[in-house]
């Protein structure tokens, strides 16, 4: 099987590049993959697989149905963009102005089209079903609950998913039981003063300065008011105010991040960012107003599917490649999908191995992968359901 597998992944390779830099060059937000949704249903439908379309607007699933009876298990991939400028000159560069794949989500997309095709050509030793899920919409808007509200996940059995890693060179696999990656939850905070002209601030109430010292302030919720034990991160993302170099202003709009493990920690953290905000907001006479909310949970693997992926992937590729993945502070909707049914978000590392190729993070506006991951991730997805269904 390993033999046969590496030959087909080789033949199949070329197609797997040629998918993945398509789908770099016509990126789409969140609940607008309209035209990535058609490549994928087009591809799966050449399959032979049952396809449903329009799930939760832009959602694809795929059916595979095994020739025995048996369990159900889902590959689940994300298919949206992010609102930022690709600055990459290669030839496969975005071409939507401000829109650009910065967290491989076309890779993700392609490596698990790459395994419906190996697992459809191996239906007839399949002891159960297989669903490849492709969600719209994991970079904020949150796809995956709506999806799973249209009943993606109904009679699933074991959910596996797959992310890149830029952190690690290609061909190295990460992954650990437990909490893998933090809760994400989102604030705006609105700091409410009293307009005025810039000649006159007595005058006035100056949100601007009032709303800089309360972005400040905030760093010291999580040094000062988090025990040191516990991890937490708390981000401003974005501040808007003002209108005119000569007005004052009167209000100014911050917006934010939090991210956690620890479940009390995250329903106390809207209450230390309020008190905070708005005691300053008060000593200047000003106010201070914010809308927290709750985003994306804690996403934790489940103990035995981490153990059956780490045991196919040492099979697959030894034991010094597959390494434990550190929890990350990122999010991940996928966790809606493990608090429904047992699963495993495994890592793949993407960064080139030469150590003169330089390598950006996710969500830079420069991110690309070492497409030599491709094949890999197919791998590892392909072997992790067949071990699971044949076990």
């Amino acid at each position: 099987m390993k033999e046969w597998m590496g030959q087909r992944i080789g033949e199949l390779y070329p197609k797997l590049v040629e998918t993945r830099r398509d789908l770099h060059r016509h990126p789409e937000l969140g609940f607008e993959e309209v035209r990535t949704s058609k490549v994928v249903a087009d591809w799966l439908r050449e399959l032979g697989l049952e396809v449903e379309t329009g799930i939760a607007k832009t959602g694809v699933v795929g059916r595979l149905r095994g020739a025995k009876s048996g369990k159900t298990v889902a590959l689940r991939a994300d298919m949206d963009a992010l609102p930022i400028q690709d600055l990459k000159t290669c030839d496969y560069a975005s071409t939507v102005p401000g829109v650009m794949h910065a967290c491989g989500h076309d890779a993700h997309t392609t490596i698990v089209l790459g395994a419906a095709t190996l697992l459809s050509e191996l239906r007839d030793q399949l002891a159960g079903d297989v669903l490849f899920i492709f969600q719209p919409a994991e970079e904020g808007p949150g796809g995956a609950a709506p999806m799973i509200e249209a009943g993606v996940l109904d009679g699933v059995d074991m959910a596996f998913g797959i992310h890149m890693a830029p952190v690690a060179p290609a061909g190295i696999v990460a992954v650990s039981p437990g909490p893998a990656m933090a809760s994400a939850d989102e604030f705006t905070l609105t700091i409410r003063g009293k307009g005025g002209h810039g000649a006159y601030p007595h005058m006035a109430i100056d949100a601007i300065p009032i709303a800089a010292q309360v972005v400040t302030a905030l760093q010291q919720v999580v040094s000062r008011a988090v025990d040191p034990t516990q991890t937490a991160v708390l981000s401003i993302g974005t501040i808007r105010g003002g209108t005119k170099s000569n007005v004052i202003a009167d209000a100014v709009e911050l917006t934010g991040t939090v991210r956690t493990f620890d479940p009390l920690l995250r329903e106390e953290m809207p209450k230390r960012i309020e008190s905070i905000a708005s005691g300053i907001a008060a000593s200047f006479g000003a106010s201070a107003e914010l809308d927290y909310q709750f985003k994306y949970p804690v996403l934790v693997n489940d103990r035995e599917a981490v153990s059956l992926m780490r045991k196919v992937c040492i099979d697959m590729f030894g034991a010094a490649r597959v390494l434990d993945a550190p929890p990350q502070m990122s999010g991940e909707d996928f966790a809606y999908f493990l608090q429904k049914v047992p699963g495993c978000f495994t890592f793949l590392g993407c960064k080139h191995p030469q150590p003169l190729v330089e390598s950006y993070n996710v969500h830079h506006p420069a991110f690309d992968i070492d497409e030599r991951v491709l094949p890999l991730g197919v791998q590892v997805l392909v072997a992790g359901v067949l071990a699971y269904l044949n076990d």
